[in-house]
């Protein structure tokens, strides 16, 4: 009989250990979708009511609340605490021991410890402690058991911890992670509050400290991460650039790249500027104050946290009006909205770039599986234009406007047509957008960052003119798009159907309805469409269908929060 009570307390200890580990990983889950919802309380408010009945209470704590509720109120007079430890540690470790849905073998984009990730963590642990640390000196105090009423057997001689408060306790505890998580949060914002205005002073100090410095500062809906790309080397033919790395584009990314990057001996500050809420511009150009300030569009993009175009034209309009007096304005000719703000402004230089109008044109544009070849139409002093052909390793006639509106910035900073050019040919892709490359054979199109309805057409269409192989979409649709999110991907689906590709892999069943029923409006019942579910159950599908000579367009990833 020792070796059997050995062997339940054991159990008992294992299957702690199995909640615990459990537990941890859920701690890290949510803390991971806290950050990819930009640590903002709201998106990730809105996020956990989506999957409160699927990842913040699982189908494992509510079953497991069950038994635990009929073992003690009905069963709990025939039945002795030591069955019961044995019933609900069995139910632990086949429920609770893979905890695969909070730790995935692959990540999309795993959580970050950056340093405010590691403030939040820790006040989260002290907050999921402290209930924790209870019920374990509770449950294993020993006076649970020997005061416990309705129990058979004598459970206080044999068991080191009450089964019913302990594994209740556990449950319980691992159920409030997902909820102690805003509060936390919100403790924490006074403090990243102070620490982020911080970092505000010492950037604008930085800035004061180098009047030399031509601050150029883009803005818009889609293309800011391309074209501040494309400028950056346009300038470096002439000048000492710094600039902000990928997609920083928020206050403390701007902040960082000044108070760390930028250099006495810099000449050119390019800056991206994000907005997802209004005043976000404003709160920029206050750290910044431009000399240039470019515009490249204004679309649908975060229109769930807007809520209309109209409040998303507005708060784009902000950097036109903060743009310093004798500063000068670049704006797309083609985008009927942003060229109408060549009025907003009679102190700056007002400069127009875009396929059809502006101070730089193009014409006769081509694309081939190396990019995109076309005839530059450049504005000299006097009036007219000389033509300068230019290739680039881009796809995409958005990327020739995004090329356009770089090139008359480059313009504005005294470069010449020549140079520009010339220097066309070294702008590399960025990364995850309209990104050509080469896999055994197959020639893939990545354009997996965040989609909107003017890429994601501009992404079949180069899809379609490039490579006479089968042509294979791989898609979850286009997300953050308000109340316009359905029609927007129903019209996708319609262009889908249009293209006509021999193969749509459609990532998500929920999230990619309206696009099956565009695709369906449109006469597309010939299109071998498949749903799957997770971009790598695409992948493994592609691997066995795709052969040497076939294009492959990724069109948006969506972050691990949306995986279905």
């Amino acid at each position: 009989m020792n070796i059997y009570y050995t062997a339940l307390n054991l159990l008992i200890l294992v299957a702690l250990a199995v909640m615990i580990r459990y537990g941890w990983h859920r701690f890290r889950y949510f803390l991971q979708m806290f950050q990819q919802s930009g640590y903002k309380l709201n998106e990730y408010r809105e996020w956990l009511s989506r999957n409160l009945l699927h990842r913040a209470i699982t189908p494992e704590h509510f079953w497991l609340l069950v038994v635990i509720t009929v073992l003690q109120y009905f069963t709990s007079s025939s039945i002795t605490a030591t069955a019961a430890a044995l019933i609900l540690g069995m139910f632990i470790l086949f429920w609770f021991g893979k905890a695969g849905e909070f730790r995935p073998e692959r990540e999309k984009k795993p959580l970050v410890y950056t340093s405010r990730m590691k403030r939040l963590s820790l006040l989260l642990a002290v907050l999921v402690l402290l209930p924790l640390l209870a019920v374990l000196d509770l449950s294993f105090s020993g006076r649970l058991l020997n005061s416990s009423i309705g129990l058979k057997g004598t459970a206080h001689h044999i068991l080191i911890a009450d089964p019913w408060f302990l594994f209740f306790g556990l449950v319980f505890t691992d159920l409030l992670i997902p909820f102690l998580l805003p509060l936390a949060a919100l403790f924490m914002k006074p403090v990243e509050s102070g620490i982020h205005k911080g970092f505000m002073r010492k950037a604008r100090k930085r800035l004061a400290d180098l009047p030399n410095l031509r601050v150029i500062a883009i803005t818009g809906s889609y293309g800011k991460t391309s074209v501040k790309y494309m400028i950056d080397t346009l300038l470096k033919e002439r000048y000492s650039v710094c600039k902000t790395p990928g997609s920083y584009n928020t206050p403390m990314g701007i902040c960082k790249v000044i108070n760390n990057d930028l250099g006495s001996h810099h000449q050119v500050l390019i800056l991206e500027m994000g907005a997802r809420y209004e005043g976000n511009i404003a709160e920029l150009c206050g750290i910044t104050k431009p000399d240039i300030a470019m515009v490249t569009n204004v679309g649908v993009a975060h229109l769930e946290t807007f809520g209309s175009k109209e409040v998303i034209a507005r708060e784009k309009s902000t950097l036109a009006r903060e743009l310093k007096p004798g500063g000068t304005l670049v704006l797309n000719s083609d985008d009927e909205i942003v060229s109408s703000w060549a009025s907003l402004r009679n102190d700056v230089e007002v400069v127009m770039a875009g396929l059809n109008g502006g101070s730089v044109q193009a014409r006769d544009i081509e694309h081939d599986a190396e990019g995109t070849r076309f005839d530059m139409q450049w504005q000299e002093t006097d009036g007219s234009y000389s033509s300068h052909e230019v290739r680039i390793k881009l796809l995409g006639r958005h990327n020739v406007c995004n090329f356009l509106l770089a090139a008359a910035t480059a313009q504005a900073m005294g470069l010449r047509p020549e140079t520009v050019a010339l220097a066309a040919g070294r702008i590399e892709p960025v990364p995850h957008r309209l990104e050509l490359k080469r896999l055994n054979g197959i020639i893939v199109i990545d354009d997996a960052f965040n989609s909107n309805p003017t890429g994601a057409a501009n992404a079949l269409e180069a899809l379609t003119s490039i490579g006479s192989g089968r042509k294979i979409l791989i898609t979850p649709g286009m997300i953050e798009l308000g109340t316009e999110q359905e029609r927007e991907n129903r019209e996708f689906g319609q262009k889908i159907a249009a293209a006509k590709p021999d193969l749509v892999l459609l990532v998500g069943r929920e999230q990619t309805n309206p696009i099956l029923e565009g695709i369906r409006e449109k006469g597309g019942d010939g299109i071998d469409v498949r749903i799957v579910s997770s971009l790598f159950e695409a992948n493994e599908l592609l691997s066995g269908y795709a052969a040497p000579g076939d294009v492959v367009l990724y069109e948006n990833d969506l972050p691990d929060s949306f995986n279905e």
